[in-house]
C-alpha cells in the first residue's frame, strides 16, 4: 500500500505540491490526471525518490525512503514515459543488471522474464542492443524489467506511449492479472 500524508514538495524554492494526502491500496489501479503543470510528474518524482519532500511522508507497505532506502526502492517498479536503456548492453544484460540490482540471481531474473519476453514477442531479441529496437520495443524492455522485480507498487508514466495496439492489450491484461492477484491479499 502507498500512503502519502500531508506532502509538500517540488523543486528548489517552488512547492508544486501543497499538503496532499492520498493512499493506494493493494490491487488498486489509480491514474493521475490533470493539466500540464498540475504536479503529476512531481508526485511521481517524490514517490520514486528523485525529489525530497519539504514536508510530509511517503510510505510503501509501511516503509519510507528515509527509514530503509534499499527496501523502499525494491517496492517500486517504475516505467518512465521515455525508455532509458544502456546502449552498450543487450536485452539479456539489461535483465541481468536488474536482477543483480534487486538482489536475485541472474538465472531467476531470466526465468521471471521468460513469460514476459514471450508475451511481448522479444524471446528472439535477447542478444540485441537497444540501437536495434524501435521505441515501442524499448518500452517493452522497460516493462519487462519493471515486472521481473515483482514490486508492491507499479508507477507507469504514459503507459501506452510508443506501444503497438497488441502490446497495449498485453500490458492492459498484465496489469489486470496483477491487480486481481494483489486484491486477493
Amino acid at each position: 500500500m502507498l500512503e502519502i500524508k500531508q506532502l509538500t514538495g517540488g523543486y528548489v524554492q517552488l512547492p508544486v505540491l501543497k499538503n496532499i494526502s492520498f493512499s493506494v491500496r493493494n490491487g488498486e489501479l489509480v491514474g493521475l490526471i490533470g493539466l500540464n503543470g498540475a504536479g503529476k510528474s512531481t508526485t511521481i518524482n517524490e514517490i520514486i525518490g528523485l525529489l525530497t519532500p519539504y514536508e510530509g511522508t511517503i510510505e510503501i507497505d509501511g516503509i519510507s525512503l528515509l527509514s530503509a532506502p534499499e527496501d523502499y526502492r525494491k517496492k517500486i517498479g517504475f516505467i518512465p514515459e521515455t525508455p532509458s536503456l544502456y546502449e552498450e548492453l543487450t536485452l539479456r544484460e539489461h535483465i541481468e543488471i536488474v536482477s543483480m540490482a534487486y538482489d536475485f540471481s541472474v538465472e531467476e531474473g531470466l526465468e521471471r522474464a521468460q513469460p514476459l519476453l514471450e508475451l511481448f514477442r522479444l524471446t528472439d531479441k535477447l542478444d540485441w542492443f537497444p540501437i536495434n529496437f524501435s521505441k515501442g520495443m524499448k518500452q517493452k524492455v522497460m516493462i519487462i524489467c519493471a515486472f521481473i522485480v515483482e514490486p508492491s507498487l507499479f508507477i507507469i508514466d504514459e503507459p501506452f506511449l510508443g506501444l503497438d495496439p497488441l502490446a497495449i492489450a498485453d500490458l492492459t491484461n498484465l496489469l489486470k492479472k496483477k491487480k486481481k492477484k494483489e486484491s486477493q491479499f
